[in-house]
């Protein structure tokens, strides 16, 4: 895969290289110190979804807010496969030039996950709460068809920030939604509506698609690099099923809980989430990763 020099955008550097099928892959570079990559969800990307988190890390981290193919700063591609954003994350991490972290959140959980599965320029992840079908019951997975169905009707009329908001309030808990700052829904709102299109589309995709799932069991004992797995006390039995899926079958991973927030923590708890980060990528010895 080729690598493009990065060039700067205002006040931030902006990182970019080619995916494998010549998508270029983009994204922004805050702060100092190890490289961290970070992948967003379903309704993000990497212009809005980690500015609560991000403060918190620059001061320890490189951070890279990378974009997948089709949002944000990277290249359009029609090929909107789990495959091929999996090939975007593992063409970006390789082009930083060393070992570097991964962190991802939800869908992006999921991602980095199938990246550790096929490169070893992954020194160490953390997924939070990542998308794993394999820990779905039926009728949770019915639920899910009914959030997508009812984002697909704002999106065709007309209402993209309706549909992201929709998603959001889907995978929030009641609690969260209470607690979180209306301004801030709103901001991730109308940065999700430029995702919404895109995400339906990958949906629609899946059944199309060949090939294993980066969360079947025996692609997740590919992982060779450590494993942070957290959740929030409140968050859906799905998501933390789909924890202890993962947990149960890569080498070396350990789970931790947030406590008082679900799915939506980046935002909701964003402190919280920043120490375990930390912790895990820069141990001190009194308190060694594992």
């Amino acid at each position: 895969m080729d690598e493009l020099p990065p060039d700067t955008d205002q006040e931030t550097e902006i990182h970019r290289t080619i995916s494998d099928d010549g998508t270029e892959i983009a994204g922004r570079v805050h702060g100092e110190g190890p490289p961290l990559v970070l992948v967003p969800g379903a309704m993000g990307d990497g212009e809005f979804v980690w500015d609560p988190l991000l403060p918190l890390l620059t001061d320890r981290f490189t951070c890279y807010t990378m974009n997948l193919r089709s949002r944000g700063l990277s290249g359009h591609s029609t090929d909107l496969s789990t495959d091929r954003r999996i090939q975007d994350v593992v063409a970006f991490i390789e082009s930083i030039g060393e070992p570097a972290g991964l962190l991802g959140w939800s869908q992006g959980g999921q991602l980095v996950l199938g990246a550790a599965e096929r490169t070893d320029s992954v020194s160490a992840l953390v997924a939070y709460e990542p998308a794993v079908l394999e820990a779905t019951s039926e009728e949770e997975f019915a639920h899910l068809t009914d959030a997508v169905t009812r984002l697909g009707e704002l999106a065709a009329a007309d209402r993209p920030v309706d549909a992201a908001r929709s998603f959001f309030e889907w995978v929030s808990t009641e609690e969260e939604l209470d607690e979180m700052d209306e301004a801030m829904l709103s901001a991730f709102s109308e940065g999700g509506a430029e995702n919404v299109q895109v995400f339906l589309q990958e949906v629609e995709g899946l059944d199309e698609e060949a090939g294993t799932s980066p969360t079947e069991a025996a692609e997740l004992t590919k992982i060779a690099a450590p494993v942070l797995l957290l959740h929030g006390d409140r968050s859906d039995p799905w998501f933390i099923n789909g924890i202890h899926h993962v947990a149960r079958h890569v080498t070396d991973a350990q789970v931790r809980e947030i406590d008082g927030t679900g799915h939506m923590g980046p935002i909701h708890t964003p402190e919280a989430v920043a120490d375990e980060v930390r912790q895990f990528f820069a141990p001190t010895p009194e308190s060694p990763r594992s």
